[in-house]
């Protein structure tokens, strides 16, 4: 066998993602478990209300990761849950005397819309705990079977002193693990750390039938299951924003690990972690009582989605982000060169998809968000090419942005018309010409009356169907 030659190391530098693991707490080489198809997890969302932009940071961060591990591997299936069993939706549903069901369904809709405007691709699976429920009593009956888990007054308990392993990935004391959890140590506890996988149901409240009575699942539970039936044990990759490292990510890790005989082994449910950072409002912490606190259901109403996403890439993933108009405006800048770069280029042919290899290099490297944002302000500056336009476009797929026409990308701006708006003006007019077609003209007024509405004037001409704000 010959030994590597340097040009060998280096193709083989070049092809090596590294990312930091927040399990061994070091940046290291990821080496898929099967090379031939990663599997990656990550928390979605509780729906009981509107996303907030700390949400949208996850979402974005992981589908850039996505993005990145697909161009590296022929296949990466990713899983991201959606949350629509829990306490705040059961209170979001007292509150407003709406059905949990109504909640769920409404704000599970919201939110995958909202993130398809920020160029977040749909994940492969997107399991709901509710559709779990058979899967999460038999991991806490397993549990209870190897001694993790007790049942204490209508509740199932994993038993924390039991699994000496517990505290692997956030590294936390017992104290601080105590503290940490931030919940009453209730009577019925044999352990102050102990957290609850069974919780008992009133009549009244939402719940199931199980060997430990009418209840529902505790919130850990519900991704050990989930992330099991859909990827295996172990998979490669489970990620998360910051403030789920401790309980929720430990707790994950004791459950599964310890249900499938790796009580030792942390890294027996995912080899690899990941975390993105808090996000910050003009350098203060995202609160409602401070009255910044941002939805991305409100943000897209002012901005562009891709000037959301490339400002919540524009600091690097685990690092805190600011959210501020100086960074939307920044990216908005680079943007609107970016098309205008593509615009001067519309006559070229792009060549094959190639990505230059600074920005490359720097996606490989724990997804170097900043660094590509510095690459594509010098890319920006050379010269008309098809090699240049090929470029910008794949870098632009990479990132997830990029994803609009230059002339409508323009266009919106000059109109006074949000990105969203004209993307449903458009279907608006397809319809309505749909509609002219199959000589249903009721539907055809109907929908010029809408976009009326929206304040949209219509006009056929030769070329087609035109419109403008009005």
């Amino acid at each position: 066998m010959r030994e590597n030659t340097e040009k060998d190391k280096k193709i083989m530098t070049r092809n090596t993602i590294k990312l930091h693991n927040s399990l061994t707490r070091q940046k290291e080489d990821f080496i898929p478990i099967d090379a031939n198809h990663v599997k990656l997890y990550a928390c979605g969302p509780t729906v009981y209300n509107y996303a907030h932009i700390g949400n949208a940071r996850m979402a974005v961060v992981f589908d850039a990761w996505v993005r990145v591990l697909r161009h590296r591997y022929p296949k990466v299936t990713y899983v991201s849950n959606i949350t629509d069993v829990d306490d705040k939706i059961m209170k979001a549903a007292d509150e407003t005397g709406v059905p949990i069901s109504e909640i769920t369904e409404k704000y599970t809709c919201i939110y995958n819309e909202d993130m398809a405007t920020l160029n977040v691709n749909a994940p492969d699976i997107q399991p709901k705990a509710t559709e779990h429920i058979g899967e999460m009593i038999a991991l806490i009956e397993t549990l209870i079977t190897k001694d993790f888990a007790y049942e204490a007054e209508g509740h199932v308990l994993f038993n924390v002193p039991n699994n000496p392993a517990y505290g692997a990935l956030s590294g936390r004391s017992r104290d601080e693990q105590i503290a940490g959890a931030r919940v009453e140590v209730a009577p019925y506890k044999r352990d102050a750390a102990d957290f609850v996988l069974w919780k008992p149901s009133t009549p009244d409240q939402v719940g199931w039938d199980s060997p430990f009575g009418f209840g529902r699942p505790g919130w850990h539970i519900e991704c050990s299951a989930m992330a099991e039936k859909h990827l295996g044990l172990p998979f490669d990759i489970h990620g998360g924003g910051a403030d789920l490292k401790f309980p929720h990510h430990e707790n994950e890790i004791a459950q599964s690990c310890c249900a499938n005989n790796k009580a030792d082994d942390p890294a027996g449910f995912s080899r690899v972690w990941l975390h993105n950072g808090f996000v910050t409002v003009e350098g203060e912490k995202m609160s409602k009582s401070l009255g910044n606190f941002l939805t991305v259901h409100d943000a897209i109403k002012d901005h562009k989605g891709e000037v959301i996403r490339l400002t919540l890439l524009s600091a690097h993933y685990r690092q805190p982000l600011d959210w501020s108009e100086q960074a939307l405006h920044q990216s908005e800048v680079l943007l609107d060169k970016l098309y205008k770069k593509l615009e001067s280029m519309s006559e070229l042919n792009a060549n094959d998809a190639v990505v230059p290899d600074p920005i490359l290099s720097a996606l490989y490297d724990d997804l170097n968000t900043p660094l590509v944002i510095a690459e594509l302000n010098k890319l920006v500056k050379q010269e008309n090419s098809a090699a240049l336009k090929s470029q910008l476009l794949s870098v632009g797929n990479l990132l997830g942005i990029l994803q609009e026409d230059p002339a409508n990308w323009f266009a919106s701006d000059e109109d006074g018309v949000s990105d969203e708006d004209v993307k449903k003006i458009e279907l608006l007019i397809a319809e309505r010409m749909e509609a002219k077609d199959n000589k249903d003209f009721a539907r055809s007024d109907k929908i010029r009356d809408e976009l009326l509405a929206m304040g949209i004037e219509i006009k056929d001409t030769r070329d087609g169907t035109q419109w403008e704000k009005v």
